[in-house]
């Protein structure tokens, strides 16, 4: 059962099933006439970004206007969340939230300017993220055991870059750092993709990635890879190991992308476009490019705005009791 299944199983979809019917603006009936912004919470190339563009890209096609993706950089993506949230709630301003901005970020930021259940309308799921741990190419390391014990004898003079506090790459690096009781120095970008760079650089020594940003690096050689952190291998990266095979079972971690709108986006709007993105889920070419990628494609049940909003709620509990001790 992966990550949005077990949201659906726990029943946290009552917490929405009572909306009830909302009366349709007449507006909504020709949504859109003009581009809609699609607000990036970081830098291009990154895999939110990629993932984003390929699913938008598709949806533009069907709504019959162009979704613009505007890259804003910050604070772990809380800044351009935070922006998102002001936004007017036309349905001509979206966001691309996650595991970082919409669930981890709540413990991470005491002061976090929007609340992620209470300041969006989900709208879809776009796709799920399994993690990876990586290091540079010439990391000593050959397998995990041996990273393992490297990280714990060399801790204070190795780095772990992420893409900001809150980032899916510095929650999941926290995640493995407290079970290996670690704090290696932490070097934050304004994004995945810069942060992959370093890593391909030799820069930084090591990282926890969405398999999205690390297939074509670790099939060129560019970087190690050590263990994915879920329970089946994925097929575009056949020969690296679960964690549990490779010796750390506890570490189980897969992010996801999906697509908010502001408080108040009309019903129809939102259904709008979460049929869009579903038809673009469905097409044999969006399909390819994400799974190609290691992507994880969310079922139908599991494409629906309700569906979405009980995976915020059930992500934020189950990150807040991991993080909290972060800001202490």
């Amino acid at each position: 059962m992966n990550l949005f299944s077990r949201a659906l199983a726990t029943g946290a979809l009552a917490v929405l099933a009572g909306a009830g019917a909302v009366a349709v603006p007449a507006k909504a009936q020709d949504y859109p006439t003009r581009n809609i912004t699609l607000i990036l919470p970081f830098a291009a190339g990154g895999p939110t970004d990629v993932i984003s563009r390929i699913v938008t890209g598709h949806m533009a096609q069907t709504l019959g206007q162009n979704i613009i993706i505007e890259n804003v950089v910050g604070a772990g993506g809380t800044t351009a969340t935070a922006r998102a949230a002001r936004a007017t709630n036309d349905g001509y301003t979206l966001v691309t939230g996650h595991m970082g901005t919409h669930a981890a970020a709540v413990p991470l930021y005491p002061k976090l300017a929007y609340n992620p259940e209470k300041d969006f309308e989900p709208v879809a799921m776009m796709a799920g993220t399994p993690i990876l741990i990586l290091a540079r190419k010439d990391f000593p390391a050959k397998d995990l055991k041996e990273f393992i014990a490297y990280v714990k004898a060399n801790t204070e003079k190795l780095n772990a870059a992420h893409a900001g506090i809150g980032s899916v790459s510095n929650v999941s690096c926290e995640l493995l750092n407290s079970l290996l009781g670690v704090k290696p120095v932490g070097v934050p970008f304004n994004g995945t993709g810069p942060a992959m760079n370093a890593l391909i650089g030799g820069q930084v020594d090591y990282m926890c990635d969405q398999i999205v940003n690390a297939v074509p690096q670790i099939n060129g050689g560019t970087i190690k890879a050590y263990a994915i952190a879920t329970p089946e291998r994925n097929p575009s990266l056949p020969d690296v190991p679960t964690t549990a095979e490779a010796g750390l079972p506890a570490f189980q971690a897969q992010a996801w992308n999906a697509i908010f709108a502001p408080k108040g986006t009309s019903p129809a709007i939102v259904a709008k476009l979460n049929a869009a993105a579903s038809k673009a889920l469905d097409d044999e070419g969006v399909r390819k490019r994400l799974l190609d990628l290691g992507s994880v494609i969310p079922t139908g049940a599991e494409r629906t705005p309700e569906a979405l909003g009980a995976l915020v709620k059930s992500e934020i509990a189950k990150w807040t009791p991991v993080l909290k001790p972060a800001t202490n």
